[in-house]
């Protein structure tokens, strides 16, 4: 494979044995990104100098004899939502095209202190808030495979980087399944973590300082290793409770595929999914029962599962609306007051949760605690839930406002936020999930299935998608890149 599709784990271990210098990694990527980024837009926020200085002084430190840590010399990109100092952080609002971080978020400052270093930021969708990469101040994002097609949202960018060839490793947020979706549809990994284990100070806007429920931050990246190297050196407590707690993530639970216990859940009445997308899920499992895996495609946690996609819908919306300004949730409680009180339609749910009252989030927390109790019961028989990330693979540009899109799906339109099902069937409860490829469609277009665990068995997605990689291949850099 060529170098620049080599893991960083790869790379790293290429710098630290001098097979190829750290300057020399940075100007192949950056020359990588000024031939090839033009019709992708995926790298939007260029810092290449500094990354240039950051790389020399890592090979005067190898020379010296020092090695900063796992990643010393690797070049990376990340997300536009994350602060790094002397950069704009915008989220694609056009409000904020002045925002220039004064620090760098804490996600930035332990990739730093494993030795890596940044040549800039990867674009996203307005507010973090589609399934689409696109905003009027960077413009709209292209997936590698096909550029008629979007590389998803909202760690667009991230995805395309890294499936382009344009960087070592990545790191996006996910809430909505935005880490997991870009990595469905460019074919690369990416792994959405438990609930809080990684800090999210630094991924947010002016103002913002809390961390939102629900919401994660995590990496991306071109192999499984990767995924779980970049988890170890970016989870642990936050900086205010450092003082007081230490995460200690168990080890996967298998060492060989044969050992997995695997439910396998390819579609759903509330999210029909493409018939070749439900068929891949059915295939892996196939492929895990020869092996010698326990496979079942009808076992399933104990709820309700329309309750379940209300309490994420509840839990979503709560957060998604918490910034928005008051004349617009003024228009939406009003909207809510026209509803049917019988309506539990997606977009009646939505707008409710936007405008809820704290009396109703705390009813709806307390249906997510019996949903996480129902899937720590369910967890107690079974190792991974193998489903799918989203109905399709990457789909065609659509920047029609989001109320007039739908998403085909085997040629029957559905309402585009139905998508969210399968990144909410998880998130609600806080659990990790692991995107990994498994292959091309039937138009050449990559398709990744999630690997659900229970809540802080993250080790065991990511390794349990080493382990398939092992067995169906894994990373397929596009062709002409």
């Amino acid at each position: 494979m060529p170098i620049e599709f080599l893991s960083a784990s790869e790379l790293a271990e290429r710098i630290r044995t001098k097979v190829i210098s750290s300057r020399e990694l940075t100007d192949l990527y950056i020359d990588r990104i000024e031939r090839l980024d033009g019709e992708l837009n995926a790298v939007v926020v260029r810092d290449f100098e500094r990354a240039r200085q950051a790389a020399d002084a890592a090979d005067q430190a190898l020379a010296q004899g020092n090695v900063y840590g796992p990643l010393h010399g690797v070049p990376m990109t990340i997300k536009e939502a994350y602060d790094i100092a002397g950069l704009p952080t915008t989220w694609g609002v056009p409000a904020f095209k002045d925002n220039i971080a004064k620090q760098d978020s804490e996600t930035v400052k332990r990739f730093k202190a494993a030795g890596a270093h940044f040549m800039g930021k990867t674009n996203v969708p307005l507010q973090l808030a589609d399934f689409q990469s696109y905003n009027e101040i960077y413009g709209t994002t292209c997936n590698p495979w096909n550029t008629e097609r979007g590389p998803g949202g909202s760690s667009g960018g991230s995805a395309a980087a890294l499936a382009a060839g344009f960087c070592a490793l990545e790191s996006g947020s996910d809430i909505g399944g935005s880490i997991r979706n870009p990595a469905h549809f460019c074919g690369v990994y990416g792994h959405k973590p438990t609930w809080n284990i990684v800090p999210q100070q630094g991924h947010s806007l002016p103002g913002m300082l809390a961390t939102p429920d629900i919401g994660v931050v995590g990496p991306l990246a071109r192999s499984a290793e990767d995924l779980a190297l970049s988890l170890e050196i970016i989870s642990g407590p936050e900086p205010l409770v450092e003082r007081g707690w230490k995460l200690e993530l168990p080890p996967p639970r298998h060492t060989k595929l044969s050992d997995y216990r695997v439910a396998l859940w390819p579609t759903d009445p509330m999210a029909p999914v493409a018939t070749e997308v439900a068929d891949r899920v059915s295939q892996v499992g196939d492929r895990l029962a020869a092996l010698g895996a326990h496979v079942s495609d009808t076992a399933r946690p104990a709820f309700d599962i329309a309750s379940s996609h209300e309490t994420y819908l509840y839990m979503l919306n709560g957060v998604m609306a918490a910034g928005l300004p008051s004349e617009v949730l003024s228009a939406m409680e009003a909207q809510v007051a026209g509803l049917d009180p019988q309506d539990r339609s997606t977009e009646a749910v939505m707008a409710r949760a936007a405008v809820q009252k704290h009396g109703d989030w705390l009813r709806y927390n307390n249906r997510r605690e019996m949903l996480r109790m129902a899937w720590r019961d369910f967890f107690q028989d079974w190792d991974i839930l193998l489903c799918p990330q989203t109905a399709t693979p990457a789909f065609e540009h659509d920047h029609r406002p989001m109320e007039e899109r739908t998403l085909a799906v085997d040629g029957s339109p559905q309402p585009y936020f139905q998508q969210l099902f399968w990144a909410g069937l998880t998130t609600v409860a806080y659990l990790p999930s692991t995107v990994f490829p498994t292959g091309a469609s039937r138009e050449g277009l990559p398709i990744g299935l999630q690997a659900v665990g229970a809540e802080y068995d993250d080790y065991t997605c990511i390794d349990f998608a080493r382990l398939m990689a092992d067995e169906m291949g894994g990373f397929v850099a596009p062709p002409g890149y």
